[in-house]
């Protein structure tokens, strides 16, 4: 099947021919007809299967069609780099004389005030920023037709709601909404319905399913010995650009200073850094200037980089939904990628809640001379089928 096949305007699918999409992924496969007919929609696919052109294309021929002027389209995305990486994903498809603007938190404001003056069909916003303008009158959406949630979980689990309740109150009645997503728990889709008008479900993959393309395994460690595993790991194996995430800010700041006093080129992104930094820290991770990237959850929806070879979760994430999004930041674009994950054994039962989540038990490593303990195999509602143990012969580097 081609782009063609899915009704889209030979312009739009010569875009897509441009940037050397020649087949559509069955997420796109599966929404994009359905957003072509009007339709509201809750899309759940796997992170990077190509939802963002999966919701653009079909709103992008909606403008060309209609012809419309004025603000159209209104997406809602959770996070800063997020946003950006929807507007360039968006400035790529668009045809000549379509604009897109993106309205996000910690960027320059005059830049953005600006780029809204001129008029934007497809705006690409973060709630807080976003509602910072309408607030001063300066956007007006009484031409609004689509509203679309990205990482629409996040963004109404992470105290979203409140603010997404104010922004839909005053867009119009009659619109179209599409809300995509790598996961999505039951409690989402029943707040979602509030704001929605007979959404028509898509699943390209069960829900909380990691790619097939990404090799996962869980080193048990004890508490204190998972600084020096982690450097181990990284000063052993090969890894080209490896991204590392951690629950908190702090611990985000703590692991940069201790990797860069080893001579490791690393840097780090979350939300108390400024968006010039968040932006340089991706930059060089993407040139190849930096190898490894520390992140927090909050950047893990919106780094899309093709050649992430390994994703290390420090620590567990809280919410096993975090985990799919988090290791879905390797095995991108049909690469191979690898997920290893740091387990002590008071994160034990979240990975098993992970473990539920996604179907799949992840691979026990036991390393001596870290502390790490197997996780029990007498409890028969806890087995885990985790293969034989896998031991290697070498000791831990000892801290500078």
């Amino acid at each position: 099947m081609s782009f063609k096949d899915l009704g889209l305007l030979p312009v739009l699918t010569s875009r897509c021919e441009s940037l050397g999409f020649t087949e559509p992924t069955p997420i796109q496969k599966q929404a994009i007809p359905i957003a072509l007919g009007g339709a509201d929609i809750i899309a759940c696919a796997e992170t990077g299967t190509g939802k963002t052109a999966a919701f653009l294309l079909p709103v992008l021929q909606k403008i060309i069609n209609e012809k419309s002027k004025g603000t159209s389209v209104l997406v809602l995305a959770p996070t800063r780099e997020l946003a950006n990486q929807t507007e360039a994903a968006c400035r790529d498809l668009a045809p000549k004389g379509i604009r897109c603007a993106s309205i996000i938190g910690g960027a320059g404001y005059r830049q953005q005030a600006e780029a809204l003056r001129r008029g934007a069909h497809i705006i690409v916003a973060t709630p807080g920023r976003l509602m910072d303008f309408m607030e001063q009158g300066a956007i007006d959406f009484s031409n609004l037709e689509t509203l679309v949630l990205d990482e629409a979980d996040r963004m109404l689990d992470m105290g979203f709601l409140p603010a997404i309740k104010r922004i839909v109150k005053i867009l119009p009645v009659k619109r179209q909404t599409l809300l995509f997503s790598a996961t999505m728990s039951p409690e989402i889709e029943r707040i979602t319905h509030s704001i929605m008008n007979a959404p028509e479900f898509v699943e390209a993959s069960r829900r909380g399913k990691t790619s097939e393309l990404i090799e996962q395994s869980v080193y048990p460690v004890a508490a204190a010995s998972k600084t020096v595993l982690l450097l181990d790991l990284l000063e052993r194996e090969k890894f080209e650009r490896v991204l590392v995430f951690t629950r908190t800010k702090r611990g985000a700041d703590r692991l940069s200073h201790i990797l860069e006093a080893r001579s490791h080129a690393s840097n780090r992104i979350h939300g108390d850094r400024s968006q010039s930094q968040r932006e340089a820290a991706l930059r060089s991770f993407k040139n190849g200037k930096t190898r490894v990237l520390i992140a927090t959850d909050v950047a893990a929806r919106g780094i899309d980089i093709d050649s992430v070879s390994h994703v290390i979760n420090y620590d567990v994430p809280e919410a096993p939904e975090d985990y799919v999004h988090r290791i879905g930041r390797t095995g991108r674009a049909g690469n191979k990628g690898r997920a290893i994950t740091l387990v002590t054994s008071a994160e034990e039962h979240t990975m098993r809640a992970i473990e539920r989540l996604t179907g799949q038990k992840v691979e026990r490593i036991l390393l001596p001379n870290f502390g790490g303990v197997m996780p029990s195999l007498t409890s028969s509602a806890n087995k885990l089928s985790t293969g034989k143990k896998t031991f290697r012969s070498f000791r831990p580097r000892r801290s500078r």
